[in-house]
């Protein structure tokens, strides 16, 4: 039996759109005499497809479409088989009423052959807002060149069952566990499981787990792209049935692989990546697809010489391409003689549009409306936030203007404390590195600027010949330069310092007594759990924020403003 893997990026709500795409994923699989063609979750969706699910219109649509493709998949490409992942309606009174299902097409027809098992309510998942959770285990009975197979069927989360490996027990059932007494040959899962940190490593744990418990090889499939702030890697893989891989495909990009069952033999990965190119890939599908997505061709960055705003420079350019990033440096009295030169010569290296315009005299307007107009003298920290709405309003209004992506540039470790400013630095259309703490930007611009990155900037065409973003901006104190000889350092501990604790807090959810018992002060402790609370209301108000952690800022953070404790 022969299978194509079809690791494909599909586009949310565009069901007759992801259509076209699964039927010319069909094309491939007849060419390489493929008897199974295997596609994501939700494959005629897109992952994930939220609140649209509750359009009763779009979930009736589904069914015309469905019925076409698999006329057309019969008419141009005979008796293949192809799987389909589909939102399937449940004809009673109850809610939810749809189910995750798998739909295999074959003959002109289709039918269900798969539904969700495990439906995961952590982090950003919610599927028990939308869909029923299916009893049993799916088995599908297939005769390929008069043998017969059993093919079992998960669907993502059915496969995350080990708390062993995973560290946290959330599920009772375990239909792992029930597969093997239905003695299949093969075990399949259809995903679309997001990006995060470690995720590839994890992934491989708890499918070599399963792989091995049923003695059966193992097909993951992954969907690849970005959603909104989810960030889709691919990753797509086989194992054999001791749990060793036998073929990886690409990650962060479309990609199809013909595998026989035959095939048992492990292959080295040539694919392999170290996480800071896994990251800067990620983040670069991430911006990318947001854009094209939302329709979006250009984008634009206040360029302000520091290291923040010039790795989503880098971002942007590897994404969009460099004519189509634009890049504004606003400064004011208090901006460094070496930031402005470190901003012009940032733009130069990655030879995008830039241009200059000085705030000075905005500036000075605004201190003397308000001196003679409503008899205001702005305090320091007002003045420092004027300025950065002034600029925040001239990067909206050419945003608008010109129809650019306006793209945030302010890190985790500054969305948690509040070290930004609402309205103003913290303006745009999507947060690109709003879940990367600021030792992390540290990190991936010393790798980007690394002999490591050469062949990742050569397969953006980014600058090879020379630093990316330049020892200047990577040695610098770090500075908001909204007042005199400002550095962040004057406002909150050293970053290395705070990014534990927020790390501890945040994706830890340690307490004040065990952040204590790490080492840290328990003023600090307490001073910046205050920070944190303080900056929720700035949050909520925050432009998505590209997720790689188990825990960003971003939808998977649902803590109240209003709140005491």
């Amino acid at each position: 039996m022969k299978f194509l893997l079809a690791q494909i990026n599909p586009v949310v709500g565009d069901l007759e759109g992801n259509a076209k795409k699964i039927l010319c994923t069909a094309s491939k699989a007849s060419s390489t005499s493929a008897d199974l063609v295997l596609t994501p979750e939700l494959s005629l969706w897109g992952y994930p497809a939220n609140d649209l699910l509750l359009k009763k219109n779009l979930i009736k649509n589904q069914y015309p479409i469905l019925d076409q493709l698999a006329l057309d998949i019969n008419k141009k490409y005979g008796n293949l088989s192809i799987t389909v992942g589909i939102a399937e309606m449940i004809n009673d009174s109850f809610f939810p009423n749809l189910y995750n299902s798998i739909a295999l097409i074959e003959r002109g027809e289709w039918k269900i052959i798969a539904r969700k098992i495990i439906l995961p309510t952590y982090e950003v998942f919610d599927e028990k807002r939308y869909f029923r959770s299916e009893e049993k285990v799916s088995v599908l009975t297939k005769v390929i060149n008069n043998k017969t197979w059993r093919i079992g069927f998960t669907i993502c989360e059915d496969l995350w069952v080990n708390k062993n490996i995973e560290g946290r027990g959330i599920h009772k059932k375990n239909p792992i566990f029930d597969l093997k007494k239905k003695k299949v040959d093969i075990l399949v899962n259809l995903s679309a499981s997001p990006y995060t940190f470690k995720k590839l490593e994890l992934r491989s744990k708890v499918s070599s787990f399963a792989a091995q418990y049923l003695q059966v090889p193992l097909i993951y499939v992954n969907q690849i792209g970005a959603n909104d702030n989810l960030i889709f890697d691919g990753n797509s893989f086989i194992l054999n049935k001791n749990g060793s891989k036998i073929k990886q495909l690409k990650s962060f990009t479309e990609d199809f692989s013909t595998w026989d069952i035959e095939q048992t033999k492990p292959q080295k990965n040539k694919f392999e990546k170290s996480e800071m190119s896994s990251i800067f890939d990620a983040l670069v599908l991430g911006v990318r697809d947001y854009a094209q997505k939302c329709g979006f061709k250009t984008a634009l960055i206040g360029l302000s010489g520091g290291i923040d705003s010039a790795l989503v420079s880098a971002i942007a350019t590897a994404a969009l391409g460099s004519n189509n990033i634009y890049c504004v440096s606003m400064p004011s009295k208090w901006s460094s003689s070496h930031s402005k030169s470190d901003a012009t010569d940032l733009a130069r290296r990655l030879k995008i549009n830039f241009s200059n315009i000085p705030i000075e005299n905005l500036m000075s307007s605004f201190e003397e409306s308000f001196k003679n107009i409503v008899s205001f003298e702005m305090a320091e920290i007002t003045n420092q936030n004027i300025q950065s709405r002034i600029r925040g309003t001239l990067l909206m209004a050419l945003a608008n203007q010109k129809k650019h992506l306006l793209l945030s540039t302010g890190n985790k470790s500054e969305l948690a404390v509040g070290y930004c400013t609402l309205y103003g630095d913290m303006n745009g259309g999507l947060s690109v590195i709003g879940d990367l703490y600021k030792t992390n930007v540290f990190k991936l611009c010393n790798w980007l600027d690394s002999e490591d990155s050469i062949h990742h900037r050569k397969s953006y065409m980014l600058n090879t010949s020379v630093d990316l973003i330049g020892e200047n901006i990577r040695t610098k104190a770090p500075s908001a330069e909204l007042g005199p000889d400002q550095l962040d350092t004057d406002s909150l501990p050293p970053y290395s310092i705070l990014d534990n604790i927020l790390k501890g807090i945040i994706e830890e959810k340690k307490d004040l007594l065990q952040l204590e018992e790490d080492g840290y002060e328990k003023d600090l402790i307490l001073k910046i759990i205050s920070l944190i609370k303080k900056a929720e209301f700035k949050r909520k108000q925050a432009p998505p924020i590209l997720k790689l952690s188990s825990q960003s800022l971003g939808s998977d953070w649902r803590v109240p403003i209003a709140i005491s404790y």
